[in-house]
């Protein structure tokens, strides 16, 4: 089962490919891949500043950064 299937989503959506994304967080793909496959998990900062980049409101983040 893929986790974070919306944000994954909304990721390429804004920007074409996570490689991209990764490229204006200015971190590497492996940890974009790690966070997004569940190894490690987001901090608050994370998801903060994932959601501005991906412009997710704040009382969206549950359906972008929580599965169920």
């Amino acid at each position: 089962m893929q986790r974070y299937p919306k944000l994954r989503g909304r990721i390429v959506e804004k920007f074409g490919t996570i490689d991209n994304f990764g490229k204006n967080l200015d971190i590497s793909i492996v940890s974009i891949s790690k966070k997004l496959n569940g190894t490690t998990g987001f901090s608050q900062a994370d998801i903060i500043e994932w959601s501005k980049l991906l412009g997710i409101e704040m009382n969206e983040v549950g359906n972008y950064f929580f599965d169920n």
